[in-house]
């Protein structure tokens, strides 16, 4: 077989083995089964296509085919849009959505996977030329590891503590333990609230948990996954059946109050614990010059 197109075979099929090592439909049914998965499988395909490419047209001294990368990261901000686009439209439609938050950090891992995929065909290909083909398959399988590490961030279980709190009504509020969720004054809702409400309480382990947790898209993420997973006993024109977060302001700690059909409060706190830590509400003001003194 020619050089060239033993490199480009080993890269690209690296590349496509990435993308679907990448490629997962979970509980969020995202990307859908099977159209969805088949559109960016397609668009794994170009990518690692492309990355291998690269390596063959830059042996061959064409240095203007980089030229075209510019025109692949077009077409993957192109390919983010259309997500965050396709998804807020969907969102419209749930019970309990998933929030514009969440749909934004969905639509930025599926415009960065494609890049990693042209990251590791461009890297097998160009092994494969020192190394031969085994080379290559190495060093596609390094990729894939490193590919597999950045598909899934931090979760909400490694920066607050999770713990179940008591449902109950003094007066027509409505509390999770201590903290006020809202008020409620027709006895036949607080009936139904009390009998199908779970309580739990996030305790931040630190000052950017605290602010994390008080970002308003993390937290209805929150409420989306657990409604998803358990189910959610709630309808449209139901506006007092409604999940609900709130903070405590004295002390930052968050209050979930869960209507969920499958009443099982560790099933719960287990999903809670998952919740990814979206990128765009994560804050680290351990991070500034000036040092917030406690939690708050």
């Amino acid at each position: 077989m020619h050089d060239t197109t033993l490199i480009i075979l080993i890269g690209t099929i690296c590349g496509i083995a990435c993308r679907l090592n990448l490629l997962r439909t979970d509980y969020r049914q995202y990307p859908t089964y099977p159209h969805g998965r088949i559109v960016h499988l397609a668009l794994g395909v170009i990518a690692s296509g492309l990355g291998a490419v690269l390596v063959a047209t830059l042996l061959d001294k064409n240095y203007t085919a980089v030229t075209f990368l510019t025109l692949a990261a077009q077409q993957f901000r192109d390919v983010r849009n259309m997500e965050r686009q396709m998804l807020t439209n969907v969102d419209s439609m749930e019970l309990v959505p998933r929030g514009v938050t969440y749909i934004e950090g969905i639509a930025m891992a599926f415009e960065g996977r494609n890049y990693l995929v042209i990251a590791n065909a461009f890297f097998s290909a160009l092994a494969t030329h020192f190394f031969t083909w085994i080379g290559g398959l190495i060093v596609g399988l390094i990729g894939l590891f490193i590919a597999h590490r950045f598909m899934s961030g931090r979760t909400l279980g490694s920066v607050v503590e999770i713990k179940k709190a008591k449902v109950h009504f003094q007066g027509p509020n409505l509390f999770v333990d201590d903290i006020l969720i809202y008020n409620s004054g027709l006895k036949d809702s607080q009936e139904k609230l009390v009998k199908n409400g779970v309580g739990l309480i996030l305790v931040p382990k630190n000052a950017n948990a605290t602010v994390t947790i008080g970002n308003l898209g993390q937290r209805q993420a929150i409420l989306h996954d657990v409604s998803t997973i358990l189910g959610v006993y709630h309808d449209s024109g139901e506006p007092s059946l409604v999940p609900l977060s709130k903070r405590d302001l004295n002390s930052g700690r968050l209050a979930l109050f869960l209507l969920p059909l499958d009443r099982d409060p560790d099933k719960a706190i287990e999903i809670v614990r998952r919740v990814p830590l979206l990128e765009n509400a994560y804050r680290r003001p351990l991070k500034g010059s000036v040092k917030p003194d406690r939690q708050l």
